[in-house]
């Protein structure tokens, strides 16, 4: 790629998460992005039609950060505790960037956005996998439960945070098991 290009993307990248830093995606808008990034507003939409799609690209790398932080993420059901760590230790290397992007009405896109990954993944090396309902359900909610209780109480130390979502994945596994 050409350096121009990409320097011209890290300037739009960096203004855009300042700014989303400080304020809700639905009142930054491009010619504030661009005069930020110095850059004119036509160059911004060389690179992304509006700011919506540069926010929900940078959702997706985001989310391809921390699925690439799991060693084998599908393995979410046969050894989910390896998973929750794996997990977890991702979500604390991007976590910044998970609370920048995924503030106000963002806020529930992250696990949304994961979860539909984690399915690909799993689709991926297991083609023939057809999921049933339950354990559909049961991904989704170890998913959304382990993540809203992380971020809700990581404050209060993150191993025991860890130790106790562990548990909960373990009974929730093995109660789907029986």
């Amino acid at each position: 790629m050409d350096m121009r290009v990409e320097k011209t993307r890290r300037n739009i990248i960096n203004a855009f998460l300042q700014l989303r830093a400080r304020k809700p995606l639905e009142k930054i808008t491009v010619k504030e992005l661009a005069a930020l990034a110095e850059i004119n507003k036509a160059t911004f939409y060389l690179h992304y039609h509006d700011i919506y799609e540069l926010s929900e690209s940078l959702e997706r790398e985001v989310v391809q950060s921390v699925l690439h932080g799991i060693g084998h993420p599908e393995n979410i059901f046969s050894d989910n505790r390896q998973f929750i760590r794996e997990l977890t230790t991702s979500f604390v290397a991007n976590e910044q960037l998970i609370k920048t992007l995924f503030e106000g009405t963002r806020s529930s896109s992250f696990v949304s956005i994961f979860e539909e990954e984690l399915t690909a993944v799993i689709l991926s090396v297991h083609p023939d996998y057809r999921p049933s309902v339950e354990s559909r359900m049961m991904m989704t909610y170890l998913v959304y439960g382990g993540y809203y209780t992380y971020f809700k109480y990581c404050n209060n130390g993150i191993k025991a945070v860890l130790e106790l979502i562990e548990k909960l994945a373990d009974g929730i596994v093995s109660l789907y098991e029986e």
